[in-house]
């Protein structure tokens, strides 16, 4: 409860603050395997390629207890837990489910900005209802959820964006949190940095030797040290460790980019053979381009190394790309400009950006975080 009395039930929120939900669903794509196949329910099941270079793109709970993770090697994830059951992504499906749920979200708020497939942001200040509790409204949308799709999702209820992002990651799986105003200090200052969007592990150890490991040491360094040290993200840091967010939820987010990867069976180092691989990945990403209906001016190649260490390239033009052809040409100039190779490569990529609607770039995230905009 805030000083003022005020809380997110009650019919207004506190002067300046609005009420805002973060919905996360639980292990999606995993969720989704399970449902669709009930005998894979209860058992450990992972969402990605389970050949030599497959990733898991991500797994479920019954998984996560092994120590798998979204993002890990598939042999790694199937030597820590050997019965790991694999299935290979179905976008389609997840995503005809993700629209659902966007649905449901949408009729009780306009205000709704998805993240991605699996999770969103709603405001619900004023919601489409008269409801006026922003917490009634995250139980009656995940109960409508698990009725309809027969998954569940997770929710925090707060504020701002940060907080309630990170209260939706509090009480997972199925669950929700709350922080309510006047709260969000107190509950960051017990939080590991690690668990704020936009630090990633390399963050954290840098942190760490700055003997900074909650958001209470984060908050106890000024502004000035922290622009020393962070530079440009000095001041969502600051921001970050006392819960301040100022951010609204903004209702059809521009996508910031699109693109197509390749992950290699076997390491190519071969000209020739990285040369098909891009035409293949430019004709994927041109298909995504204009069934978007968006345009872009900056054209990045992405190369993935054995060892995972990663060279790119990049270039800009004034103005968007106008074709196939201008992509087609751009992607082959990168990549003649890094050939020959000094070593072979597991991964190709080519991506395009700075697309229409963008907004600006938010700073770069802390020791190579995920890419999104922070929070």
């Amino acid at each position: 409860m805030s000083e003022d009395g005020k809380d997110l039930d009650d019919d207004g929120a506190a002067p300046g603050l609005r009420k805002i939900i973060h919905v996360d669903m639980d292990a999606f794509y995993a969720s989704v395997e399970q449902r669709d196949e009930p005998e894979l329910r209860g058992k450990p099941v992972a969402v990605g390629g389970d050949g030599p270079r497959g990733v898991l793109t991500t797994c479920s709970y019954e998984a996560r207890k092994f120590g798998c993770r979204s993002a890990m090697p598939s042999a790694t994830a199937k030597r820590l837990c050997p019965d790991l059951i694999f299935r290979r992504p179905r976008f389609a499906v997840y995503s005809a489910v993700s629209r659902q749920i966007r649905e449901i979200f949408l009729e009780y708020t306009p205000l709704v900005e998805p993240l991605s497939l699996d999770e969103a942001f709603l405001d619900v200040t004023e919601d489409s209802h008269g409801i006026g509790s922003a917490t009634r409204i995250a139980e009656l949308i995940r109960a409508r959820i698990r009725a309809e799709t027969g998954l569940t999702a997770s929710a925090g209820v707060s504020y701002n964006k940060f907080l309630a992002k990170l209260a939706s990651d509090q009480n997972k799986p199925d669950g929700l949190c709350l922080i309510r105003p006047g709260e969000g200090a107190a509950f960051v200052a017990t939080l590991p940095v690690r668990r704020f969007f936009g630090i990633g592990p390399r963050g954290a150890e840098k942190m760490a030797a700055l003997g900074i490991e909650t958001g209470a040491d984060l908050a106890a360094r000024d502004i000035d040290f922290l622009r020393r040290h962070f530079g440009l993200q000095a001041d969502y840091l600051y921001r970050a460790a006392r819960g301040i967010d100022l951010r609204r939820v903004k209702a059809n987010r521009a996508r910031k980019s699109l693109g197509a990867e390749r992950t290699f069976d076997k390491d190519i180092s071969s000209g020739s053979a990285l040369r098909e691989v891009l035409e293949r990945i430019i004709t994927i990403t041109w298909e995504r381009i204009e069934k978007s209906e968006t345009q872009g001016r900056t054209v990045t190649l992405k190369l993935k190394h054995a060892d995972f260490s990663n060279l790119t390239r990049a270039r800009s033009l004034p103005r968007p790309v106008a074709s196939r052809a201008e992509l087609a040409t751009i992607g082959h100039t990168l990549l003649d400009e890094v050939l020959p190779l000094a070593q072979p490569v597991r991964l190709m990529g080519l991506i395009l950006s700075h697309l229409d609607g963008e907004e600006a770039v938010s700073p770069p995230p802390v020791g190579g975080a995920a890419q999104l905009p922070l929070l």
